[in-house]
């Protein structure tokens, strides 16, 4: 009971901090689109056809994204590939009638019969690096590896989630299937499509943060490294995108520091705090967590 109470003040106290964290925006476009919630839909979507419906569905409120600074939220089109066992379900945003911005990949392998893992992977031009997302059982043991980003909790596990049974899985592995590739484009959009206006940061973050979840976690290990060798030549950027951002890019510098903490009975913990910082050195964002350490 002494172990479990301990463990749960320090899961506790580092979940306080990773929700004062997110107070602070690091000034890229990854701040305005949650790939936590971008999986959940895709959990729950029967196909790659209804997840592009799904998150262009303002109630959602996965995407606040408006990358050519239009005023108008960005649509998001998705285009699936098969590569065997492989599959990419990719997230793009048509910036103008000439460009497209990739904003996430979701990334699948099938592992065996009945298995496969999948991660969604942030777009370095969109979260300033890439930012891997995966699926957890909730029970996860935390190891200190590093961690990355303002954004990032890191977990180096062994548990890797089967996902062979999500509706949207199983629909792109039946035999009969063909990959989606939206028929949407730039000024050329579906009826029930209409766009609405970003939020501002103070409306947008807490509901950004409510698709946190135990059984959603950040990672920094490519698991799924066939369809990610895949996809890397496949992925699409735009000029745009990567110029209007560019002081954003230029500023966005991490810094990483460990401390070790006393818990209950002497018991130690290792506290890591990330921090972006600014060209003038103010911080921009941060955040904090702790793991307790392994006896020897």
């Amino acid at each position: 009971m002494k172990k479990f109470a301990f463990v749960l003040s320090l899961l506790t106290f580092a979940l306080l901090l990773n929700a004062q964290d997110d107070d602070n925006p690091t000034g890229l476009p990854g701040d305005n689109f949650s790939l936590e919630g971008a999986l959940e839909l895709f959990k729950n979507s029967a196909s790659p056809e209804e997840f592009e419906k799904q998150l262009n569905t303002e109630k959602n409120q996965v995407n606040n994204l408006d990358l050519n600074g239009d005023g108008d939220i960005d649509y998001i089109r998705v285009v699936s590939q098969k590569h065997g066992d492989v599959q990419l379900i990719i997230l793009q945003v048509p910036v103008s009638a000439s460009e497209n911005q990739d904003i996430a990949v979701i990334e699948i392998e099938k592992t065996s019969k009945n298995e496969a893992m999948l991660q969604i992977i942030g777009d370095e031009d969109i979260f300033g690096e890439e930012v891997i997302v995966e699926p957890s059982d909730g029970n996860d043991e935390e190891e200190e590896d590093g961690g990355s980003g303002p954004n990032f909790e890191q977990y180096n596990v062994s548990i890797v989630v089967n996902v062979w049974g999500w509706p949207s899985v199983s629909y792109i592995y039946a035999p009969a299937y063909r990959p989606w590739v939206s028929p949407w484009r730039w000024g050329y959009y579906p009826n029930y499509w209409k766009p609405w206006r970003p939020l501002s940061w103070s409306v947008w973050r807490p509901i950004r943060v409510r698709y946190h979840s135990p059984t959603i976690r950040v990672v920094r290990t490519h698991r799924v490294v066939n369809a990610h060798r895949i996809y890397k030549p496949a992925r699409v950027t735009s000029t745009t995108v990567r110029t209007r951002h560019a002081n954003a890019h230029a500023n966005y510098k991490v810094n990483r520091t460990k401390t070790t903490v006393k818990g209950p009975r002497g018991n130690s913990a290792t506290k890591t705090t990330t921090k972006v910082k600014g060209p003038k050195g103010n911080v921009k964002a941060q955040k904090t967590k702790v793991k307790r350490n392994k006896k020897g």
